[in-house]
């Protein structure tokens, strides 16, 4: 083999050594190549951040999961059913909530003024009202859109409902939402 030949295949074997080991271009324009804000650590804290509201939102995966509705979280109708069946027995139970509106009396100036508002909680009456709750629920949390109960002015004018009252109710079903593991 003649000088000549050994030359020109050593000298690219050499130029593809160096280009290897030294790189194309400084150490500034080889951290842009692979970093889209140009620093390591500021692309891994936004990988990170994006990592977390991944993992919060359920995502994760290169697929997007089906997102729930919170319906379907809470078990459907079963669940929602269950839900609503705790919590009113619960709270008919509960003397600070009152559902009954026991020792409640109209107000106002009326006919009716110092009449009872006491409400009769026969089993048809509370039947109808679970339902009414579990149905208005269901609407609100994404299950289906039916709703056969009165207006929520309408049914709760003039049952003198306090705070406490009402924060006792919240009180009960967060129970009923605990007991049933939601």
């Amino acid at each position: 083999m003649s000088k000549k030949t050994s030359f020109r295949r050593f000298v690219p074997a050499v130029i593809v050594s160096l280009v290897t080991l030294i790189g194309c271009g400084n150490k500034e324009q080889q951290d842009r190549d692979f970093h889209t804000s140009g620093s390591r650590e500021a692309d891994q804290r936004a990988e990170q951040r994006v990592a977390k509201v991944q993992q919060l939102r359920g995502d994760g995966g290169d697929e997007p999961a089906p997102k729930k509705s919170l319906y379907e979280r809470l078990g459907g109708e079963q669940g929602v059913k269950a839900i609503v069946d705790d919590w009113i027995n619960r709270a008919l139970a509960d003397p600070r909530v009152n559902w009954e509106r026991k020792g409640i009396t109209q107000g106002g100036f009326s006919f009716r003024r110092n009449r009872s508002i006491e409400w009769d909680a026969s089993a048809e009456a509370v039947a109808r009202m679970k339902k009414h709750i579990a149905q208005f629920i269901s609407v609100a949390t994404g299950g289906p859109a039916t709703y056969e109960g009165r207006e929520m002015t309408q049914v709760h004018a003039g049952m003198h409902i306090s705070n406490a009252n009402f924060d006792a109710a919240v009180g009960d079903l967060k129970a009923s939402l605990d007991k049933l593991g939601l």
